[in-house]
């Protein structure tokens, strides 16, 4: 019995040491993160009232952060203040906020605020969260050598057109056996940047990068989840915790590994007369600043800025594509318009090409509202206000943290007339031509628009009007029963796994 209660002394001892650490790592994390909320409050726009250490929460999901942000919405208005754990921002909701902010005072939001799953890698490196003058000179380099590759030009296009083949021809080769279309679709988006970042693509059948892309999709999925958002609020704790938001770490530094790898093996053939690809003109840089003590480019930014390229590029394309094909699964009949439209202007003889899409207003507008529906990035990637700004009567002090809800603007009922239903009239005039809709921000606005967003929206149209020239889409039961609302809504809207099969038109 002596032994049976020193057994419970020590067990009990052991969760009250647990509890003491815990919460004095509560208490330090507050000293250091939440005391700022007090000094700033004065200045902020209105918002509910925060309680110690968990802010906002007792009022918000963190499973759906978006439903309870629209409730705030709806009783303090477009523009309020909410505390996320010792994290606190000014929320932006509906267009004529956001886009007041982004576009007219761009400038002044052009910070990067936190995602914590991510900038624990990316940290300030590269372009994705880098801010200030590191920003604006890998974003300007980046920019203009991905043009001087041929990004937005005609030798960019062919070779999505060539990529597009290998997907048709990867997915006729499944037969007529229902089969998921994920790791096909990211293998080709990914192949996009690859022609860019190491002037090669990937086969299909590639293990080390069937490894890569799993990479990615495993930060993806752990990124959008309840520990994701939990370590955002709490970073200081949850950095500690164990649970799925370590394993989209994980990911991110297996990824930065990988790049490590392909930059060394392009170093070992490297000829600065004769550069190849982003990572040439990167090194050849490299070498001319050299003695520059503040030079920005230097090993660590390179790779971080192909990690960066690489997230967004493969994500954006290939999880817009995955809900696209499900969309079509869901409505036959707007399949079938595509159809007659791209028999029509294109035919069945050749990949479609950039020059196609002005010739298809139908095609065009569903492309878009696939975008506007799939609402990809649905909370806007955070910024910061780089200076003490005053916005709507407001003053915001430099540093706060801006949300840009991107989901109230594609949901704007102001900019369209039915935003609950998809329906590609919504881009589309009386006289069936393409219609633009300035509330169509699936790239985000402003200074800190994504850097790829023509090479997006370039694959989007040859990819999808590729595998609708070639292929009918068939689910093995009722579209009625075809759920298009996506199963994580965390930092990314990520479909429900899904299998179909296609069928040679």
């Amino acid at each position: 019995m002596l032994q049976h209660a020193t057994i419970l002394l020590g067990a009990n001892l052991t969760v009250y040491l647990l509890l003491l650490i815990f919460c004095l790592l509560i208490l330090w994390a507050w000293t250091h993160n939440g005391a700022s909320i007090h000094r700033e409050s004065c200045c902020l726009p209105p918002g509910p009232a925060p309680l110690p250490l968990i802010g906002n929460l007792h009022q918000i999901r963190p499973s759906n952060l978006l439903k309870s942000l629209k409730m705030l919405s709806e009783k303090y208005g477009p523009v309020f203040t909410v505390h996320l754990g010792f994290r606190h921002a000014v929320v932006l909701w509906g267009y004529d906020a956001v886009k007041e902010a982004l576009v007219d005072q761009g400038e002044a939001f052009s910070g990067r605020g936190s995602i914590a799953t991510l900038e624990s890698v990316l940290q300030d490196y590269g372009v994705n969260f880098a801010q200030g003058a590191r920003w604006k000179e890998l974003r300007r380099f980046t920019v203009m050598t991905m043009g001087n590759l041929g990004v937005g030009k005609r030798s960019v296009v062919e070779k999505i057109r060539e990529e597009a083949q290998h997907l048709i021809n990867e997915f006729q080769n499944q037969g007529e056996l229902p089969f998921d279309p994920t790791f096909h679709l990211s293998n080709a988006a990914a192949n996009v940047t690859c022609s860019v970042i190491f002037g090669n693509r990937f086969d299909y059948q590639d293990n080390e990068f069937h490894e890569l892309l799993r990479l990615i999709d495993v930060g993806l999925v752990e990124s959008s989840g309840l520990f994701a958002q939990l370590y955002n609020m709490f970073t200081n704790i949850m950095e500690l915790v164990p649970g799925p938001h370590q394993k989209a770490k994980q990911a991110l530094k297996n990824i930065e590994r990988f790049i490590e790898r392909r930059v060394e093996m392009n170093q070992k053939t490297f000829d600065p007369n004769a550069p190849r690809n982003f990572i040439d003109h990167f090194l050849i840089k490299m070498e001319k600043e050299k003695e520059n003590p503040s030079t920005e480019y230097f090993m660590k930014n390179l790779v971080i800025i192909i990690l960066g390229l690489f997230l967004a590029g493969t994500t954006t394309i290939s999880i817009t594509i995955r809900h696209a094909l499900l969309f079509f699964l869901k409505y036959p009949e707007i399949e079938e318009k595509v159809f007659a439209e791209i028999d029509c202007v294109i035919g069945r003889n050749r990949i479609p090409t950039i020059g196609d899409r002005s010739k298809m207003p139908y095609t065009d507008a569903v492309i878009h509202e696939i975008q506007r529906f799939t609402d990809l990035v649905p909370l806007g990637a955070p910024r910061r206000v780089v200076r003490d700004t005053n916005f709507r009567g407001f003053m915001l002090p430099k540093g706060i943290e801006i949300y840009p809800i991107l989901s109230s603007v594609h949901w704007d009922p102001t900019h369209f007339k039915d935003p609950e239903t998809f329906d590609p009239g919504h881009f589309l005039d009386e006289n069936g031509r393409f219609k633009k809709n300035d509330a169509f921000m699936p790239f985000s606005a402003g200074k800190r628009i994504c850097p790829g967003e023509s090479v997006a929206k370039m694959a989007l149209f040859i990819y999808i009007t590729a595998i609708l020239q070639t292929c009918k889409l068939v689910f093995h039961g009722d579209p009625k029963d075809i759920d298009i609302r996506p199963r994580l809504n965390g930092f990314v809207n990520i479909p429900v796994n899904y299998d179909l099969k296609v069928i040679p038109r």
